[in-house]
């Protein structure tokens, strides 16, 4: 930037004290970084070269017609010192004398102006003023402008740190914002975004500085309403968007007192932005209390903050999406189990069809199962996955006075820890994003029966404490709701894990293990009841036989030698897949021991007792010879994917060895 100084004649040469006090400007000059800051010390000199009451600098607004006063050695001078055509400074391109000054009330009587000039263009008005009448003449006029050279060289330097500093911030804004992608794309898989937007402000304050942060969407009524907010008093909205002026999908309102007397709410200065959440266009609304506090300059940083938040809401509407097909699956699941059931009771009027085996450990939880039956206590069953849990579960809910109620059953780990809580809790209209309307929890719909919870291990801390809560005093609230609600309903736990180590690593809650385990049954795995394999083999082929167009004609010696030599460990679920994949490949005639792929090299098959080694190795094999298709070894071995994936991460065994 050129700074345009003007030279004094031969004739008004100065002297050595006022060249000295020139002097004396320069290194405070080159140090400020705002000419407000050196103002009065500005002031404190010039009064050697031009004596002074007041001293100020009033910079040309938008409006050339407008002066804002910048810096004033009088805290009291007014802020807007010329408006319209009625201001003695009307003219700054060149030094005028003033006998009529702005501020008479402060006792002003004359005074000196020059214009303060960047590149050759007026940029404003340094001004002198004394409290005597005709204080100044031709020769101060020239020192003034010299001052006002000063000012302006000041001001360049102010101007050119100001862009650097600007850039800086630019600079810094980005990285921020860059750095922050990871944690806002984090939020996205919460189950409602309020929940942790408080945390979403606090990452934008770095970015873009802000007093509250607000989610606007369109209500039915096609009113802007806060969905979301960091804090829990809101400003009302009344108005906000027809002060501001939007274009290009953003909103600015640089000052509301302009309209009303003191802000609204006490906020001075809004920005929103706008952004598409899936099918609904939402708005972020920064706030603050400081007048003129965003600027166009602001929009990028506060749209890529949007378009952070506009991911999580899309997120959240997947989830939400995901949850009614999982409730309209589950809706059809449990339709088709009651048929199931109604079928099974007209062939067995015990309805015990699938209770098979005779072995002493098989009719050992049998006995016991008859015996807890009889009461309403909590029951846990323990064993390996696939050893039928969930068939003494049914078998106790129909030995009981429930027989007559519903069973339901959840399995803890196949849904995400968010839908866990509203599945088994349910939840009011308007408990997270998506809520349109109340759904009952599992509790509600098995009142009357039985809760039979999969996996319970599986079950996320949160989750743990509240059903807690269910045991013990029998009572819990739907997500979003203050009724509470009667939990009349018993419960049948089951787990795979060792649910003891589970509460000595900290993963489950003992108070909720003892709750659970007032009456325990273990259920033995298939290789230590191998008595019953021939049991449930014969069940499970007549079961197979009445969906096939040509039942199996029964199984082979060698087949039979194949079923009780094998170590089963997917257990009974890994015995009835093998037996229906067997049923497809006999095509109506007898099953060999080929049809049930069963053969195991020797070197899956140690000399060892320790039941890991051999869960491993036989993962090991399946996995090899179904070339790592993760589905297709899941049905060998009888295992769900999700039990699958477990052992495969337990074994070390998620990718082959290499080559």
């Amino acid at each position: 930037m050129a700074v345009s100084m003007t030279t004094a004649p031969d004739d008004l040469a100065l002297d050595t004290p006022r060249l000295e006090a020139f002097h004396d400007l320069l290194p405070a000059i080159a140090r400020a970084l705002d000419v407000r800051e050196i103002f009065q010390h500005l002031s404190d000199v010039a009064s050697r070269i031009v004596p002074h009451d007041e001293a100020n600098l009033a910079l040309l607004t938008d409006d050339p017609s407008h002066f804002r006063l910048y810096a004033s050695t009088n805290p009291g001078a007014p802020s807007v010192v010329c408006r319209d055509g009625a201001c003695v400074m009307r003219d700054p391109i060149e030094p005028r004398l003033m006998d009529r000054v702005p501020g008479p009330e402060r006792g002003l009587r004359s005074g000196a102006s020059a214009p303060v000039r960047i590149d050759g263009t007026p940029v404003g008005v340094f001004a002198l003023f004394s409290r005597r009448s005709l204080a100044y003449s031709a020769h101060d006029l020239t020192l003034v402008q010299r001052l006002a050279d000063y000012v302006a060289v000041a001001l360049a330097h102010q101007r050119l740190a100001e862009t650097a500093r600007r850039a800086a911030v630019e600079r810094e804004r980005a990285a921020s914002i860059e750095s922050s992608v990871e944690l806002l794309r984090a939020i996205s898989g919460v189950l409602d975004i309020r929940t942790v937007f408080p945390r979403v402000s606090e990452i934008a304050n770095k970015v873009l500085p802000h007093d509250l942060l607000t989610m606007m969407f369109h209500d039915r009524d096609g009113e802007v309403a806060i969905e979301a907010a960091s804090m829990d008093e809101v400003p009302a909205l009344s108005g906000v968007i027809e002060n501001g002026r939007g274009d290009d999908g953003f909103v600015i309102v640089e000052d509301f007192t302009t309209e009303t007397a003191s802000g609204v709410d006490g906020y001075r200065s809004f920005l929103s932005v706008y952004a598409r959440a899936r099918h609904q266009q939402m708005g972020l609304g920064f706030w603050s209390k400081r007048p003129n506090a965003f600027t166009a300059a602001d929009v990028p940083a506060a749209r890529r903050i949007a378009d952070h938040v506009a991911l999580a809401v899309s997120h959240e509407q997947l989830a939400e999406a995901g949850r009614q097909v999982a409730e309209a699956r589950a809706r059809a699941e449990r339709l088709e189990s009651r048929v199931k059931t109604l079928a099974e009771q007209l062939e067995s009027r015990n309805g015990a069809a699938r209770v098979v085996g005779e072995s002493a450990v098989w009719m050992e939880v049998l006995t016991k199962a008859t015996r807890v039956a009889e009461t309403d206590t909590t029951v846990l069953l323990t064993g390996e996955s696939g050893t039928g849990k969930e068939v003494v579960a049914r078998f106790i809910h129909r030995a009981s006075a429930r027989k007559d109620g519903p069973f339901v059953a959840l399995n803890c780990a196949a849904l995400p820890e968010q839908l866990l809580e509203s599945e088994l809790f349910g939840y009011e209209r308007g408990a997270f994003t998506g809520a349109q309307q109340s759904k009952p929890g599992q509790i509600e719909l098995a009142g009357g029966g039985v809760l039979f919870l999969d996996e319970v291990s599986e079950m996320s801390p949160s989750a743990q404490a509240k059903f807690l809560r269910v045991l013990q005093e029998r009572e819990f609230q739907r997500l979003g709701g203050t009724r509470t609600q009667k939990a009349n309903v018993r419960i049948v736990a089951a787990t795979n894990r060792d649910l003891k180590k589970a509460v000595e690593r900290g993963d489950f809650r003992e108070d909720l293990y003892y709750r659970l385990q007032v009456f325990d049954i273990r259920i033995a795995p298939l290789r230590e009841r191998r008595e019953d394999i021939l049991h449930l083999s014969d069940a499970f082929l007549e079961e197979i036989g009445k969906s096939f167009g040509r039942p199996p004609a029964g199984l082979t010696r060698d087949a039979r030698e194949a079923l009780l030599n094998h170590d089963w460990p997917g257990n009974v679920r890994q015995l009835r897949n093998a037996l229906e994949r067997a049923a497809i490949l006999c095509e109506g005639g007898l099953i060999s021991a080929r049809h049930l792929s069963l053969e195991t090299p020797a070197r899956a098959r140690p000399a060892t007792t320790d039941l890991n080694v051999v869960e491993r190795d036989t993962i090991a094999q399946v996995m090899h010879d179904a070339h790592w298709n993760k589905s297709q070894a899941a049905k060998r071995l009888g295992l769900s994917r999700t039990q699958l994936y477990g052992r495969l991460r337990k074994y070390n065994l998620d990718r082959p060895p290499a080559a």
